[in-house]
């Protein structure tokens, strides 16, 4: 084997290693979650709320609009919190709602993770944040949130999800506004530290 062949050899042994050493430590998602960032910076994966605004504006101020009739959010979903209280989406009821179904092993849900602690941060307690995770484990999840020092209200389902909120993909966001529809439902990741999408969540009160 000459040099330049054992120095190749070298180096795959050396990038297999890392790559073995980020998946057996789960920091690959991570990784990638970091890369998809980027992506989210233009702005490209953001639902259309101006859209949204705009139809329910005009199905609330004209009579003879076509608009169909807002869909109603189902509360019949028990939740656990971070304390291992049991609460449910009851509670919540009256309250604007953003609801966003994630898992630590999801690329997409780490790269939004941060913008959705912003939002958090920016929003106070105008919004109820239910930011539900799918991990097996929900320790797991609640180890990540400490790690990131996002400290946002974590939940983990206890009982099964309706219908309305079986989703085929994640990260899903649900937003909820006061009157109990279903203002939004977004798949896919996105920047929700948006100052339009904001101002939407202010709209749905």
């Amino acid at each position: 084997m000459d040099k330049k062949q054992k120095k190749n050899w070298i180096q795959y042994g050396i990038f297999a290693v890392v790559a073995i050493i980020l998946y057996t430590t789960g920091m690959h998602t991570e990784l990638i979650g970091f890369a998809q960032r980027g992506l989210l910076a233009t702005g490209i994966m953001n639902p259309n709320v101006e859209k949204i605004a705009e139809e329910r504006n005009l199905a609330t101020h004209n009579e003879t609009a076509t608009t169909p009739n807002p869909t109603k959010a189902d509360f019949n979903l028990k939740l656990i919190d971070k304390e291992g209280n049991i609460t449910s989406l009851e509670d919540l009821k009256g309250k604007v709602i953003f609801m966003n179904l994630w898992a630590t092993w999801c690329p997409p849900c780490i790269a939004e993770m941060p913008s959705i602690a912003k939002l958090h941060e920016t929003m106070g307690d105008q919004v109820a944040f239910v930011m539900l995770s799918m991990d097996k484990n929900f320790e797991t999840a609640k180890k990540f949130d400490k790690r990131k020092g996002y400290n946002l209200p974590i939940y983990a389902p206890a009982s099964s999800l309706p219908i309305i909120y079986n989703s085929s993909a994640i990260p899903t966001t649900y937003i909820i506004d006061a009157d109990g529809n279903l203002a939004l439902t977004h798949k896919g990741m996105a920047d929700y530290s948006d100052s339009e999408f904001i101002s939407f969540l202010r709209s749905l009160k």
